[in-house]
């Protein structure tokens, strides 16, 4: 009943977009907070971004006005669409679900994140 399976991932050019997308089983769904994470090769994991049960969403800063979270809830699915990708951007992308503040900070994981529930992750490549 713990599954998280991410797909969308995928080599693109700067400036393009890509929508990645997560089923989770009815367990997963059931946890408050969802989102996506990223961890770069020779990089901490960061926050990308988080969206809770009530459909409050919050980025991080080099999100904020390129990535959008969403979620379906009949589906229990969930997204984040991409544009105007960067090579910063390139990153294997995780999506986690987890009990905890749902939010995503300057630096570092909120409690809550390292013992929640991980996918396997999807890569996302991005050429410049």
């Amino acid at each position: 009943h713990e599954e998280l399976m991410e797909s969308g991932g995928g080599s693109v050019q700067a400036g393009g977009s890509l929508r990645l997308s997560c089923e989770a089983s009815e367990y997963m769904y059931s946890m408050y907070c969802r989102g996506w994470f990223r961890q770069a090769p020779g990089k901490e994991r960061e926050g990308v971004a988080v969206i809770d049960g009530d459909g409050m969403t919050s980025y991080a800063e080099s999100a904020m006005g390129r990535f959008t979270i969403s979620q379906d809830s009949a589906k229990k699915i969930l997204y984040l669409q991409m544009n105007d990708l960067k090579p910063d951007d390139t990153a294997m992308y995780y999506c986690v679900a987890y009990r905890g503040w749902c939010t995503v900070p300057k630096e570092g994981l909120v409690p809550g994140v390292d013992s929640g529930y991980w996918g396997q992750g999807t890569q996302v490549t991005v050429m410049s």
